[in-house]
């Protein structure tokens, strides 16, 4: 089918306590009738072992479902999330994704649905994407898995992943734009009121929790004293002699207690000082580069893009309260 076969018949596999958020989307995109705007739509349908009802995690539950032989003929096969990620789905859920992804259709992955594709085994040494909340635990159980927590989506040859829950909406756009060119994407994203493609990854919405002061009290000290200097330069040589010890010593010792070197950890706070100060929304960029050490605007803005994915000025609009 990637060589150029059609899409035609799309099927959302379900287990059981699905997200109705996800679902939606999926219905929403796949589901609805799109006609009245120029939008040719697909033969659509959500489905369970043996149509069997399913419950969600709101409470309520879905029937009319229907079985998994309608995904076995699918062009799409849509996983959202289905609880627990703990454990595999059932067994002709599995299979279903297997056989999908042998004969050649597309399989995809909504958030922590992408855990079901890694239990079927599809995610080995293939790129993909996933909440950045569940990065470690999905790293432990998939550990061939090419994992890429940057991206709000991944599409890698046709198995399919996405982030966070709203993420679903970036990839299913995405799967649009493939499927039915750029101004059907474009139509349906204004129809939802959604943007049509949004820059920058994940990383702009993770949230940092606040070190904690490592054990060792020398350094613990010495990151003290950095974070009210956040504004100055430093030196692992400065901070080593002002600790009282050799080079070689605070590296070694710093390593230990925080996990990283003093360059990354630096880097980290001011980018959170950065992240905090543009949410307020009072400074230019210029005179948060400033306030968070940076030389300029430019350096300041090369390494927020490198690693939170986005532009301060993206960010800024984006969480500004």
């Amino acid at each position: 089918m990637l060589a150029g076969m059609d899409v035609n018949r799309v099927a959302v596999v379900l287990a059981d306590h699905v997200s109705p958020f996800e679902l939606g989307v999926a219905c929403e995109v796949f589901g609805t009738d799109r006609s009245a705007d120029g939008i040719e739509g697909w033969e659509f349908g959500v489905c369970s072992p043996a149509g069997a009802a399913v419950s969600s995690w709101s409470g309520f539950g879905l029937t009319g479902l229907r079985g998994l032989d309608f995904a076995a003929a699918a062009d799409l096969l849509i996983v959202p999330t289905c609880a627990p990620r703990t454990a595999a789905p059932p067994a002709p859920v599995l299979d279903v994704l297997r056989d999908a992804a042998a004969r050649g259709a597309w399989v995809a992955g909504f958030c922590a649905g992408v855990f079901t594709l890694g239990y079927a085994g599809l995610l080995d040494g293939r790129r993909c994407t996933v909440h950045w909340v569940y990065e470690a635990e999905f790293r432990a159980r998939f550990p061939t898995a090419v994992v890429d927590t940057q991206a709000l989506y991944v599409d890698d040859g046709g198995v399919l992943t996405s982030a966070g829950t709203v993420a679903a909406v970036d990839l299913c756009l995405h799967l649009v734009r493939r499927l039915r060119g750029v101004t059907a994407a474009t139509t349906l994203a204004r129809r939802m009121v959604a943007a049509p493609f949004r820059a920058g990854g994940q990383a702009q919405f993770v949230q940092a929790p606040v070190p904690s002061a490592p054990d060792d009290s020398v350094v613990a000290e010495a990151l003290e004293w950095v974070e009210r200097r956040l504004d100055q330069p430093f030196t692992v040589a400065e901070l080593a002699r002002r600790s009282g010890v050799g080079e070689r010593t605070f590296l070694r010792r710093f390593s230990a207690a925080t996990g990283t070197t003093p360059h990354r950890w630096l880097t980290e706070r001011r980018l959170d000082r950065a992240q905090a100060l543009l949410e307020e929304g009072r400074l230019s960029v210029e005179d948060i580069a400033t306030a968070c050490g940076y030389a300029s605007a430019a350096a300041l803005r090369h390494q927020f893009s490198r690693l939170r994915g986005t532009s301060p000025t993206s960010y800024r609009t984006a969480f500004r309260g």
